[in-house]
């Protein structure tokens, strides 16, 4: 048997959120694990990062840890690490769960949501190219969407840069009228997300760590933070349900995956 390849601590590393149950999916499945074109949802998302040239990646398990694990372990050289999420704090808490497979990552670190199949090679090469010009601490990967309702708007000064995420319910009626919208896709400098980890607070209402809230914290300690609309417009599809499981697989055999 073929010893496993070490991965790449100087290239850019992928932490995937794949620890919920997805309980509105009606299933007994970890939500990442529910078929999409006869294939676990998460699949496509290893894939994606893979064909984008990020090829070492930690899977953050929780729910049905062991089934997540076994699935994934079907992949050809699959040589995926995970960390496990034991109870759900929120995002910010899933990626506080990697600090020990983050402790010698030198390269940057993109987070990602093991539920969103359809994220694109494409759009993450293109998030990869502008951070390396930019070298911000923190690059959003943001979209533009035509009906942005329930989505945090991305809100810029006058310059067009980025000042921050205010969330739907928190929006004034200008903001509201923003299009520009987050969807959970975060790269990062790894000593700059492991500062924010570091900063992160659940005094809120769910008493959760939002990993959202690491923009706000990396610029208020002077850090740059940047937002770059480069997500296209199929990777605003979610999957909260089995209507929109169906959705996203009607839209993906469109596309041709199957």
């Amino acid at each position: 048997m073929n010893a496993p390849i070490e991965p790449d601590r100087s290239g850019a590393c992928a932490i995937i959120l794949a620890a919920g149950k997805g309980t509105r999916m009606k299933s007994d499945l970890p939500k990442v694990l529910c078929p999409v074109v006869g294939r676990a949802m998460i699949h496509f998302v290893i894939d994606a990062l893979e064909a984008a040239g990020i090829h070492r990646q930690i899977v953050v398990v929780g729910y049905q840890a062991d089934a997540v694990k076994a699935e994934l372990a079907t992949r050809r050289n699959s040589n995926i690490e995970f960390a496990l999420q034991a109870e759900q704090l929120g995002t910010g808490h899933a990626v506080q769960c990697c600090e020990q497979p983050l402790a010698d990552q030198t390269g940057p670190t993109i987070v990602v949501a093991g539920d969103s199949p359809l994220i694109q090679a494409s759009s993450l090469k293109t998030l990869l190219n502008h951070f390396a010009d930019t070298q911000p601490a923190l690059l959003l990967g943001t979209l533009e969407k035509d009906d942005p309702t329930g989505l945090g708007r991305i809100v810029r000064n006058a310059q067009g840069d980025f000042m921050g995420i205010v969330e739907h319910k928190d929006a004034t009626p200008e903001q509201l009228a923003i299009t520009e919208v987050n969807m959970s896709t975060y790269l990062f400098q790894t000593p700059d997300l492991k500062a924010a980890l570091a900063m992160l607070r659940n005094d809120n209402a769910q008493s959760e760590y939002y990993l959202t809230d690491s923009a706000r914290l990396l610029r208020e300690s002077g850090r740059p933070v940047e937002a770059l609309p480069a997500l296209q417009p199929c990777e605003s599809l979610s999957i909260n349900n089995p209507e929109e499981l169906q959705l996203v697989d009607q839209k993906m055999r469109a596309m041709g995956y199957a």
